[in-house]
């Protein structure tokens, strides 16, 4: 599981559950950047934005803690 923060927000990502169906990649194209390290830029974004785009995942693979 990898974390990613934001303000009072974490992205979870759990790549056992990714099916690569690249809905974060399509909706936010400046967070979500395979092949880059680390992969997902969460000041690329608003996290209202964020949140409904992790909403959108079809395999639960990005969810979001709440802090």
């Amino acid at each position: 599981m990898e974390e990613f923060k934001k303000e009072d927000i974490t992205v979870l990502w759990d790549a056992t559950k990714c099916v690569h169906a690249g809905y974060c990649v399509k909706l936010l194209p400046n967070v979500y950047r395979p092949g880059e390290t680390p992969w997902v830029h969460t000041d690329c974004a608003s996290k209202e934005d964020i949140i409904n785009q992790v909403s959108q995942c079809p395999s639960g693979a990005l969810t979001i803690k709440q802090q």
